[in-house]
């Protein structure tokens, strides 16, 4: 009696044991449920007591700055609350949605378009550039020595501008010009007067000139000589002019010549002389340095006038050429002598044809042309 089962005491203090490890089991979910729950309330208390705490923000909007103070902690919703909007082609220092600290400069460029025209393109572009030349720069376009900008490089931009670039070229070409001969006539004693000889025939220089051309966007807008100088010299044309006055030989009275009478062409005539072996060549007033008058002061004129030496046969003196007929002597010559004459044609083409012809006899006959009966 009064004694305890020790087996009794052994099932309740089991039972007792069971109990608090099931009750431990059951609610240790909710005991980490609620510490998460507890931590979050925390932070997100925290990350409102922060966000919602007032900020100093200096704002940098197209290069005016702005000191704001805001309870905004996300960019974009300061920005709403600034009115200040964001376009595409802006340009701003944060993400939009970044968090915003107090003291924070935030910078923000607005892009204004641009109309560009290069290289036979135009186009708009959108740029925060604040001069032309900083635009060409963002837009790869790269220039020339001497291409030109429309307005200068250093010019500040306005909205809607319009910038062009022309692109220019420079070329240098080397042409060569002839440069005309002078003529010069110079008086020779030695030469009958009337006649002319050229002594040394004319040559054209050459000039070359650097001529620089002028290209914009392809097309030429202008040229210019920029350098010349003479590569050949001209040799002037030096013409003898005769001033010798020509000498008629008339047989004195006091010896008189003997006619010999021959028959030629049919008609009798009185030869006052005989020339065997006479040397005739042709010439023509085409010729350059033959004049259109003879030295006797005649018109040359075709199977008539011949040239001759005054001191064989005198000027006006009619001759029978053998095999040629009657001629007149009008003109003279220089190189002629003796026992040479010259045969004057119109055409030089003949004259040349007819060329030299030797052993030719010859009856000088008088001043006066022999008539049939």
């Amino acid at each position: 009696m009064g004694n305890i089962s020790q087996s009794e005491t052994h099932v309740k203090r089991s039972s007792s044991m069971s109990f608090a490890l099931r009750w431990k089991h059951e609610n240790l979910r909710m005991i980490i449920l609620a510490a998460i729950i507890s931590f979050a309330l925390t932070f997100m208390f925290l990350v409102l007591l922060y966000g919602t705490a007032g900020k100093s923000v200096s704002l940098v909007v197209n290069g005016r700055e702005t000191v704001v103070e805001t309870r905004q902690w996300v960019l974009q919703r300061l920005l709403d609350e600034q009115a200040i909007t964001i376009g595409e082609h802006d340009q701003v220092s944060m993400p939009l949605d970044g968090k915003i600290q107090d003291g924070q400069k935030i910078v923000i460029d607005h892009a204004s378009p641009v109309q560009l025209t290069a290289d036979g393109q135009t186009q708009t572009v959108h740029t925060i550039a604040k001069t032309v030349d900083q635009v060409l720069q963002d837009s790869n376009i790269l220039l020339g020595e001497h291409d030109k900008v429309t307005p200068a490089k250093d010019t500040e931009l306005s909205a809607n501008a319009a910038i062009e670039v022309v692109r220019v070229k420079k070329e240098t070409e080397e042409i060569s010009e002839p440069i005309a001969f002078s003529v010069v006539k110079k008086s020779d004693e030695d030469l009958l007067k009337g006649k002319e000889q050229v002594v040394q025939e004319g040559q054209e220089g050459v000039l070359v000139k650097k001529k620089e051309k002028i290209f914009e966007n392809g097309k030429l807008v202008s040229e210019q000589v920029i350098d010349q100088a003479v590569k050949n010299a001209s040799v002037d044309k030096i013409v003898a002019v005769g001033t010798k006055n020509p000498v008629v030989t008339v047989a004195a009275a006091s010896e008189p010549v003997k006619p010999k009478q021959v028959t030629k062409a049919g008609t009798d005539i009185d030869a006052k002389k005989i020339l065997k072996n006479v040397t005739l060549t042709a010439y023509s007033s085409e010729e350059p340095g033959v004049g259109n008058r003879t030295a006797s002061g005649t018109k040359p004129v075709q199977g008539q006038t011949i040239a001759v030496d005054p001191s064989v046969v005198p000027l006006g003196w009619w001759v029978y050429i053998e095999g040629i007929g009657y001629r007149r002597a009008e003109d003279t010559g220089g190189a002629i002598k003796g026992q040479k004459m010259d045969v004057y044609f119109d055409s030089m083409n003949y004259a040349k044809t007819f060329g030299v012809k030797r052993g030719y006899t010859v009856y000088v006959i008088g001043p006066n042309k022999p008539t049939q009966d």
